[in-house]
């Protein structure tokens, strides 16, 4: 593993847990301006891990420290995601420039990855990976739909809808969505946020509402 040293980070808040790991995209160009923008201390941005599309993993920030991933940020209660997580930037021009899928060396090092930083942290497997969208839906789209979300699901990160579960329940959407763990102060983006990681295609919304049921179930 190469080791890129980033100037931008601090102490974690004491008694905050590690518990989550939070994917981005870079949304830049090329992997060269990422890892400059990510160790120039005027930017005040930086990730723990960066994976080129070569599949190459550089760390940038030690974990025990508190790296600046997620900004303005809320899951599940917990409003300093840089304290309570681990940030793994995967280059991709994104949106803005060009968003391409992921390639297949950069999700196998990230499988690596994972695999050690959830091993390392006790982190519990269903609930630890979350998308950037998923802390800061009225903000960020990353690393958006063409991330393979049920891949990894099937592979023990995270969970995917259970497309064959009839599972019912009363409570709103909005409550639904606030108990998986998004900030439903703005629902309409909570709701872009989860349709973007759990149901890409959004062609049906009786079908997003057993999504969110399925996805509710499986981590309560």
């Amino acid at each position: 593993m190469k080791q890129i040293h980033s100037p931008n980070f601090n102490a974690r808040a004491e008694n905050v847990k590690i518990e989550y790991v939070v994917l981005h995209y870079t949304g830049i160009k090329d992997t060269k301006s990422a890892i400059e923008r990510m160790t120039d201390p005027a930017a005040k941005v930086s990730a723990h891990y960066f994976i080129d599309e070569t599949g190459e993993i550089m760390q940038m920030v030690e974990e025990k420290e508190r790296a600046w991933h997620a900004g303005i940020s809320f899951w599940k209660n917990q409003i300093d995601m840089n304290s309570a997580s681990i940030g793994i930037e995967l280059s991709n021009p994104g949106h803005e420039f060009g968003y391409r899928p992921f390639t297949a060396p950069q999700l196998s090092s990230l499988k690596l990855l994972l695999e050690a930083i959830a091993k390392r942290h006790n982190m519990n497997r269903k609930r630890f990976l979350l998308a950037h969208s998923d802390i800061a839906p009225s903000r960020k789209q990353d690393p958006g739909e063409l991330f393979p979300w049920e891949d990894f699901a099937n592979h023990g990160f995270g969970v995917f809808p259970e497309l064959n579960s009839n599972d019912f329940s009363d409570e709103t959407d909005e409550a639904i969505l606030a108990a998986i763990g998004y900030d439903v102060s703005n629902y309409e983006a909570a709701l872009t946020a989860f349709k973007r990681r759990f149901y890409p295609e959004s062609f049906s919304e009786p079908e997003t509402r057993r999504r969110m049921i399925s996805v509710r179930k499986q981590l309560s």
